[in-house]
């Protein structure tokens, strides 16, 4: 098949690298071991890949690194790498590095925008679609719905989770997970309400927004614990799909969720620290 590659000439690829049709491969650019380039990828000048695959359509910026190893002193040398999926955009110096753990990956769904600096730590699973304004932080082990949005600055403990179509505004952090659909913000990061124009956006239709809206307030709501909560919201919204995700991502949170005061965060944390001694 005859190849309409663009590489420039000071490009260093190594043997191993499976490269695609219609691929460009900027000036500088390194592609290292156990590469796999899928058609019509972009690469930036300078960019470094190692240990990754690249879907389809994906463009890579200047500078960026990917399959980097992790920054986990567990890590021995095991072969792990990173997926990154179609119709990315990983932008000029972010960071996604490769997983830990034999046979692991970190992975990036498809119609993801990393935005500058973003930095996407070891064994991370980020669903589609999801976006990371400038400098977000995403430690190790962390899981990221779909359609979600972390906000430029903000920071991620590792092992938390961020549900579907959360977004999250700039300078945040989270030691605890952050609960599906919510508009969330602050240190600690608690949801603030409901994301109407982003669910909406992704065609969420109005009773569904309203019963997710009414289904956040309750969590919420000091009246009641987190049990009687969601007891209180599945017999009130059932056979919604939205309710049920949401209402499954409480009860299965390891870590917790954010929901109320910083009183009760920071109460949790205490109990986190104890448990470390």
């Amino acid at each position: 098949m005859l190849t309409t590659n663009k590489i420039h000439e000071s490009a260093i690829i190594d043997e191993t690298a499976q490269i695609g049709q219609n691929v460009e491969i900027g000036a500088y650019a390194v592609i290292g071991k156990n590469v796999v380039i899928e058609s019509n990828v972009k690469i930036g000048e300078s960019a470094n890949i190692q240990f990754a695959h690249i879907g389809k359509n994906t463009k890579i910026s200047p500078f960026a690194s990917i399959g980097g190893e992790p920054q986990d002193l567990g890590y021995k040398d095991e072969k792990t790498g990173v997926i990154i999926g179609e119709n990315c955009w990983i932008r000029e110096f972010a960071t996604v590095n490769r997983a830990s753990g034999e046979g692991n990956n970190t992975i990036v769904g498809n119609n993801c925008l990393l935005m500058a600096y973003t930095h996407v730590a070891h064994n991370c699973v980020l669903g589609d679609n999801v976006i990371m304004a400038n400098g977000a932080t995403l430690g190790g082990h962390c899981h990221v719905g779909f359609g979600a949005f972390l906000g430029g600055m903000s920071v991620f403990h590792q092992n938390l989770r961020i549900g579907d179509m959360a977004i999250i505004s700039g300078a945040s952090a989270s030691r605890l997970d952050i609960i599906p659909y919510c508009k969330a913000e602050g240190i600690p990061c608690l949801p603030i309400g409901l994301n109407a124009i982003g669910l909406r956006r992704k065609g969420v239709d109005k009773d569904s927004r309203n019963a997710i809206h009414k289904a956040i307030r309750i969590l919420r709501n000091e009246q009641y614990n987190t049990t009687q909560a969601l007891e209180l919201i599945e017999e009130e919204f059932k056979g919604n799909k939205y309710i049920d995700n949401l209402v499954e991502f409480v009860r299965t949170s390891k870590r917790g969720c954010t929901l109320r005061d910083k009183q009760a965060y920071h109460g949790v944390m205490e109990e986190d620290s104890e448990n470390d001694v």
